[in-house]
């Protein structure tokens, strides 16, 4: 009963309202435009949009889609093009074995960045800063050398390789323990191929990003605890100010204009000089490749229809042919071309070590013009051109083709040409290793394939060694006059050079340096006597707490030198003459004073006083060099070698002396680099004809010794030879 008065009421208010309307079509074109906003029409608005990745992750991972991850790996070159042949067949089974490693699951990206010129950076690496003594004009000229050879070559070109792999995962757990996998195996691969791989970090990709989208090398500054604090992402830090693709065949990034291309394989046969010659380009090129196998069961399969469909084709053109009246063998010539090269690829696939893949071909070009630009497409295609393909250029897809340019692992491109394992390996990402150090670098030549300029510091390499080996004429002399120079001009370290013939004198004298002739007459260049003692020794001569193991090396080296024939020395005339040096150095070592210092006369009194007849001949042996007529080398040393430049002339000692000379020199090195060592001061030793010590048993096992040491003890010894046939298997090899 109560409620009935309700139900009224609100009939009546019911009764009152405004009664619905339609909307108008004005109104429903703004709500749907409020719709459309708000859920966005999946283009992007933003230079930051463009950038087709989710997320970046400190240790290197990218999120590139809600189930895409990739990681990149930084690779260095190897020398292939240069290779001899066999070896460029290893390198290239080799290279072989590594595509076939990547399945079904995983995507490949290869990306080569040729970076803009830094040429400013080249020259300043080479540049030889003015010091305050007299040889400022020396530098200037050897300045002025090397920024003619620097503008032989490209130096100024900075080129990075890059793998980027993707797989597919649920989340980024999932994708990090995979892909952590996958990192390992390949940079094993690298390691296989000798070339040095590293997984990039986080920031390290985006530095690469950076510098692809600012080519004219603004710097990149970042760090991973500024995204907290500034609610930006990491593509704020890496976007370009603009990007416009609206032109169709061009697109603008900042102030450049660029295009992207896409290679059309159309020649039977490639050829591996093809990537080279599009990365020799002077011009700033990023070349990318995707790579994406297909399941080789699945491959087969898809022949093996083409093979069916080819032979029903043929079946089709044999019923026309009899139905027309002429010979059922004649059928298309493209048919029988097809079926033969699909029968081929099958028997390829089945019987040898190869699998399919899916290639995509990426070239950017940029430039400050349009015809700046156009000129350097026209340079690429016309490489292109010469291996029988075609570069294309991407109308209307160039947005799409620079986001499949960057090392993210995503292609966008849809253009894809199926290969065998050998045909894409014909890309093959090496050329020619470079040597271009930064700092107390010395210059070496130009790289005899891409032209640029080798610089190295042998102090940064594991073994700074080195050998200058070439025949009678090439200029191996000058060779080493030109690293003796730069050396002098740019470092502090002491130079000494053992020269044979004479050749250095110039040079040595030019640089205030100071020259040792050795003479059988004991005269030096101004006349007066210049002896050098092979008896000196100084306490840090050696690691042990007693210097006199590796001292008597070196005098039965000598000894043997003496002594001569084919059997050399004998146990027992070793144990007589290590028993000899022992006494003969026993009061110096006590009271190590010059006056005490012990020399050749004294080791040939001490044998004299042995009880073995062994004694006797070693003594009658060294007599012709203790009161004999080459007794130059019985005497005190009395040359000061304080000089940073030495050069020992031995030219006049003669081809008895000869040998013995270099021995004895080797040793003085050898003090001067115990006496540096404490100083943390390098030596430099240049010893031209080295090979002579290379003959005898004992004398190539120390002069190997000596060398093996060098390295440990701050000593860059250079040896200088024409001949490499002189034990190559043991001591020449050794010693480098």
């Amino acid at each position: 009963m109560q409620k009935e008065p309700t139900k009224k009421a609100a009939g009546k208010r019911n009764a009152g309202a405004n009664p619905p309307r339609k909307l108008s079509r004005v109104e429903k074109k703004q709500i749907a435009e409020v719709i459309r906003q708000a859920k966005g029409d999946g283009k992007a608005h933003t230079a930051q949009q463009t950038i087709p990745y989710l997320t970046m992750y400190p240790d290197g991972i990218c999120k590139v889609s809600e189930k895409k991850y990739s990681k990149s790996i930084a690779f260095e070159d190897i020398n292939y093009q240069l290779a001899q042949a066999d070896d460029k067949t290893a390198i290239f089974e080799n290279w072989c074995d590594f595509l076939n490693y990547f399945d079904a699951s995983v995507s490949v990206q290869l990306s080569f960045i040729n970076q803009g010129t830094q040429r400013e950076q080249a020259e300043k690496a080479i540049n030889i800063p003015a010091q305050d003594d007299a040889f400022n004009s020396i530098r200037t000229e050897y300045s002025d050398m090397l920024k003619n050879q620097l503008s032989k070559g490209n130096n100024g070109l900075v080129k990075h390789k890059y793998i980027t792999f993707s797989i597919e995962a649920d989340n980024p757990a999932a994708a990090k323990a995979r892909l952590s996998r996958i990192e390992t195996d390949v940079l094993n691969n690298f390691k296989v191929l000798g070339a040095s791989a590293r997984p990039m970090t986080g920031y390290e990709r985006l530095n690469v990003l950076h510098g692809v989208f600012h080519p004219e090398g603004e710097p990149f500054s970042f760090d991973f605890s500024w995204l907290a604090p500034s609610g930006l992402s990491t593509k704020d830090f890496i976007a370009p100010s603009s990007f416009h693709f609206g032109e169709g065949r061009y697109f603008r990034m900042g102030r450049k204009i660029g295009a992207v291309s896409f290679l059309e394989i159309l020649a039977p046969e490639l050829n591996d000089r093809m990537l080279a010659d599009i990365l020799d380009l002077e011009t700033g090129v990023i070349v990318n490749l995707h790579i994406r196998s297909i399941d080789q069961t699945e491959a087969i399969k898809t022949i093996k229809r083409k093979i069916t469909d080819l032979d029903k084709m043929k079946i089709e053109e044999q019923k026309k042919a009899v139905r027309s009246g002429y010979d059922m063998d004649i059928i298309p010539s493209d048919l029988a071309t097809f079926g033969s090269e699909a029968k081929n690829l099958l028997q390829d696939l089945q019987s040898r070590n190869e699998r399919m893949f899916l290639l995509t071909f990426l070239v950017v070009n940029m430039a400050d013009t349009k015809r700046k630009l156009e000129n350097d497409i026209f340079a690429a295609a016309g490489i292109a051109q010469k291996y029988n393909c075609a570069l294309t250029r991407l109308d209307y897809q160039q947005e799409a083709g620079l986001m499949s340019s960057i090392p993210l692992g995503e292609n966008l491109i849809p253009i894809q040409r199926g290969l065998t394992t050998s045909s894409t390996a014909i890309f093959i990402p090496f050329i020619t290793q470079e040597l271009f150090q930064t700092g107390a670098a010395l210059y070496y030549g130009l790289n005899a394939l891409s032209n640029n300029m080798i610089l190295c510091d042998r102090k940064q390499l594991k073994n700074p060694n080195g050998l200058i080996l070439g025949t009678p004429g090439s200029g191996k002399s000058f060779a080493a006059k030109r690293e003796m120079t730069n050396a002098f001009l740019i470092t502090d370290d002491d130079i000494i050079i053992c020269d044979p013939e004479a050749e250095y004198f110039s040079l040595v004298q030019r640089l205030n340096g100071q020259v040792i002739r050795l003479s059988p007459t004991g005269k030096g260049i101004d006349g007066k006597p210049q002896y050098v003692n092979p008896m000196d020794i100084n306490l840090n001569y050696s690691e042990d707490d007693s210097p006199l193991a590796l001292k008597s090396d070196f005098i039965l080296s000598l000894c043997e030198l003496v002594i001569g024939g084919k059997e050399g020395l004998q146990p027992i005339d070793k144990t007589v003459i290590d028993r000899a040096v022992r006494n003969v150095y026993r009061p110096f070592l006590a009271n190590p004073d010059p006056a005490n210092m012990p020399i050749l006369g004294d080791l040939y009194n001490e044998l004299l006083k042995q009880p073995e007849p062994e004694a006797a001949r070693i003594a009658s042996a060294l007599e012709l060099y203790v009161s004999g007529s080459l007794n130059v080398f019985n005497h005190r040393t009395n040359v000061e070698l304080s000089n940073r430049l030495v050069c020992f002339d031995i030219k006049q000692l003669g081809k008895q002396l000869k040998k013995l000379g270099m021995l004895i020199v080797q040793d003085q090195v050898w003090n001067r680099v115990t006496v540096n060592r404490a100083e943390k001061k390098s030596t430099r030793y240049y010893m031209d004809e080295f090979h002579l010590l290379l003959k005898e048993e004992q004398t190539a096992a120390y002069s190997v010794e000596i060398w093996k040491r060098f390295r440990k003890w701050g000593g860059i010894p250079t040896a200088i030879t024409q001949n490499v046939k002189v034990r190559p298997d043991r001591a020449l090899c050794k010693a480098a």
